[in-house]
């Protein structure tokens, strides 16, 4: 679709989602795409999404398809667009609970193997 390039703000418009507005991060083949809110400003995730599901606003920020939610959400509000659509800013507070939240997330993630590894480690111990 070539109205979707990186950096697209969008509208969900089907799904758990629909009505909340996020950002075109990457295209992942011919019908789907990565997309962020960010959760804590818009309440859309990141996750892929069908681009059927999408309805492309006029609107662009300055993102790379590799950009944190904090990136994100700073070029939302460089463009103006917190103020537009009426998105309340998250504190400094909640934005590091969610820096911190996702960290511990990441460390507590096997790096080797799955469940079954962890749990046979487990079991030797």
């Amino acid at each position: 679709m070539a109205s979707l390039q990186v950096g697209r703000v969008c509208m969900k418009v089907a799904g758990r989602e629909s009505g909340g507005y996020c950002v075109f991060l990457k295209s992942e083949g011919p019908s789907f795409g990565l997309v962020t809110g960010p959760k804590i400003l818009t309440g859309v995730k990141r996750r892929k999404s069908n681009v059927s599901h999408l309805e492309p606003t006029q609107y662009m920020v300055d993102v790379s398809e590799n950009s944190t939610d904090e990136q994100v959400i700073a070029a939302l509000d460089k463009a103006g667009l917190t103020k537009k659509f009426g998105l309340k800013m998250p504190s400094a507070a909640q934005m590091k609970a969610r820096a911190a939240k996702d960290q511990a997330k990441a460390e507590a993630k096997p790096v080797e193997g799955g469940k079954k590894e962890a749990k046979a480690k487990k079991e030797k111990k």
